[in-house]
């Protein structure tokens, strides 16, 4: 019996804010998969090494959590006005499916420095030393996307002294600047896809939930945390070791993407497992970090906890934060309510990890709420780059 050789196929493995991903060129991608399509999915899968039953991910570069199980691909971009384009791909741990329905923020702070050292972004841009301001155009929800990339003696300027709750080691700053972030697409409409900045939410079996809907750097579903029994400042293993509440919240996210407009039946939302978010908020409580960090009530403006892919976060999504900076700014919602009420154009919520400033402005045009930008500053390392290795028969 012969078996297929393993192909090698060039790649980097970067952090971005706090999560972890391989990072491709567009034209870097065997032939078969520089366009959509199952081949595509097949390398993703088999890089990360998905679907795997042991939830380990062992056999690729996952790290069997949904901060670790990422991929992206960047081009030149084909965009007016843009450097590089960029497309996520959110991969399944334990299923043969990668989910390309939205975006990931925290990875777009590795973004402009690939593109910068990968040849994407055009050389009279980079300055010798200073800030390099990367235009990105996110191609998964069709939205501009500004990175402010340090530069020293040419290069990507890496390493430094910022610190970002969840990130252990410093690094440099980049700052984020997320365009018109509210969700203008096919998929849910307006900022608030059903007109209000909070429902009554009805969730059969489950009961009925004061809720706010938004489309903003992701769709996410906003509820008090009392209002499903929680605090506010549980840490992962408080929900993610009881099978139980999993199921519930994930109950709660499939019938808030129905009512969201984002799925048309229930079932569907197995196949869209990486949006809607669900999140949990509550008024700034004491509570000690995942890293042992005692923080007190007035260390924030209140408290947030979120799901992805089925989990707690171990922090925060960067586009969820972009959802939590946008609803902050809006009277009304759920979470505005939760920071204090009233006008503000910065919010710091307390996560899992720690804390995480974000800043969005809203104003109210024809009568609807417009956010222009939300802001906040992450960091980015290359921790790996050469060549990944799959079997060629995943080509087939």
């Amino acid at each position: 019996m012969t078996f297929a050789p393993q192909i090698k196929i060039a790649a980097t493995y970067m952090r971005g804010g706090t999560s972890k991903g391989v990072f491709f060129k567009l034209d870097d991608l065997p032939q078969a998969a520089q366009v959509p399509g199952p081949i595509r999915d097949q390398i993703l899968l088999r890089v990360i090494g998905s679907p795997d039953a042991y939830g380990k991910q062992i056999d690729g570069m996952g790290g069997a959590t949904s901060s670790t199980s990422k991929t992206v691909i960047l081009a030149k971009s084909q965009q007016a006005g843009h450097d590089v384009d960029y497309l996520f791909g959110q991969v399944s741990i334990d299923r043969a499916f990668v989910d390309w329905s939205g975006n990931c923020g925290n990875l777009t702070a590795a973004v402009g420095a690939f593109a910068i050292s990968q040849g994407l972004v055009d050389p009279s841009k980079i300055p010798e030393n200073g800030i390099c301001t990367v235009n990105i155009w996110q191609k998964n929800i069709s939205k501009t996307i500004v990175a402010h990339v340090p530069i020293t003696h040419g290069q990507v300027q890496e390493t430094g002294d910022f610190e970002l709750d969840g990130v252990t080691f410093p690094a440099a700053e980049v700052q984020i600047e997320f365009l018109d972030p509210a969700d203008d697409g096919e998929d849910g409409g307006a900022m608030f896809p059903t007109g209000n900045v909070v429902d009554q939410f009805d969730v059969p079996d489950i009961g009925t939930f004061q809720a706010t809907f938004i489309n903003a750097g992701i769709p996410t579903i906003f509820i008090n945390a009392e209002e499903l029994g929680f605090e506010g400042t549980e840490l992962q293993d408080a929900i993610n070791a009881d099978a139980t509440i999993l199921t519930r919240l994930e109950t709660i996210r499939a019938y808030g993407a129905k009512h969201m407009g984002l799925i048309q039946h229930i079932s569907e939302a197995q196949q869209r497992q990486h949006t809607p978010k669900i999140a949990f908020v509550s008024k700034p409580k004491a509570y000690t970090t995942s890293s042992g960090k005692a923080l007190n009530p007035q260390d924030c403006d209140l408290l947030v906890r979120a799901l992805s892919m089925g989990k707690l976060h171990h922090a925060m999504m960067g586009t969820a934060a972009v959802a939590i900076g946008t609803a902050a700014a809006i009277p009304g919602t759920l979470v505005n309510l939760a920071a204090g009420g009233g006008e503000r154009e910065a919010v710091r919520f307390g996560h899992p990890s720690g804390t995480l400033r974000v800043g969005a402005q809203a104003i109210q045009e024809n009568g609807q709420w417009v956010v222009k930008k939300a802001v906040m500053s992450r960091s980015a390392r290359v921790l790996m780059e050469g060549w990944v290795r799959i079997p060629q028969d995943t080509l087939s």
